[in-house]
């Protein structure tokens, strides 16, 4: 008598799957879920269930409505206001499809919105293309991001980009010139614990000079930003805030 067939798990078409999947985002037919996007409030449909069992972060967004409004008020859209459309919609298509379309105009906000949702893949996809798409303009950018979040080895790459980048003039060393440029990082709008992290960072190459740093722990400890230029409080459009940062609105209110 012969053995029963071994059970086996098959795959079909991926690539029709996530067309089909695609089709789905930003669709209003038995969509049962709204967001409220960007200053420009554009509403964009989605689905709770994907959106659930794809992001913690919106597993808890749901269930916090469903225990704290009736069955009238959980129709009532979400209002992402601090989001541009074009990024909370490059989520949406990761978390239906797991591809995203990336462009140089979205990439960071993508990537801050990745970590703000505890999006792993997401990040690596972000910062995989960041990396490969740095150029004079946006390096130091990508670098202030990859301090922020943390992302090592993209923190590397913008380093060796800049320095392969920068026009040595007279011998003087790479920290020197580009110092001026160092000094406009947004270093205010760190965390402590961030702060921390590239305190410990700059003693291998001591970019940024001892006594900008000393400045930004004195904000955290005064919690005001007076003498401070006003451009280094401005947050980066796509920014994910910070409690602290209710110090610098203030003052800019």
């Amino acid at each position: 008598m012969s053995d029963p067939p071994r059970a086996a798990y098959l795959r079909g078409n991926l690539g029709s799957f996530a067309a089909d999947m695609r089709r789905m985002i930003n669709a209003p037919e038995l969509s049962d879920v709204k967001f409220i996007v960007g200053e420009e409030k554009k509403v964009v449909y989605a689905h709770r269930c994907i959106l659930a069992y794809r992001c913690e972060a919106f597993s808890a967004m749901f269930a916090k409505q469903h225990l704290s409004c009736d069955a009238k008020e959980a129709e009532i859209p979400f209002d992402l206001s601090d989001v541009q459309p074009e990024v909370f919609l490059a989520v949406v298509e990761f978390l239906y499809t797991n591809c995203v379309m990336l462009s140089s105009k979205i990439a960071l906000d993508v990537l801050t919105s990745a970590v703000e949702y505890g999006l792993d893949e997401l990040q690596k996809l972000c910062v995989d293309y960041i990396n490969s798409t740095l150029t004079v303009e946006s390096a130091c950018e990508a670098l202030q991001a990859a301090v922020t979040y943390r992302q090592t080895g993209m923190k590397d790459k913008c380093l060796a980009f800049i320095e392969g980048h920068t026009k040595v003039v007279l011998d003087k060393p790479v920290p020197e010139i580009a110092k001026e440029v160092v000094c406009e990082l947004r270093l205010f709008l760190l965390t402590p614990e961030e702060l921390t992290f590239l305190e410990a960072e700059n003693k291998k190459d001591n970019f940024i000079a001892v006594d900008k740093i000393a400045e930004v722990w004195k904000f955290h400890a005064l919690k005001k930003p007076s003498g401070i230029a006003f451009h280094l409080l401005r947050r980066r459009k796509g920014t994910r805030p910070r409690d602290h940062h209710k110090y610098l609105n203030l003052y800019h209110k």
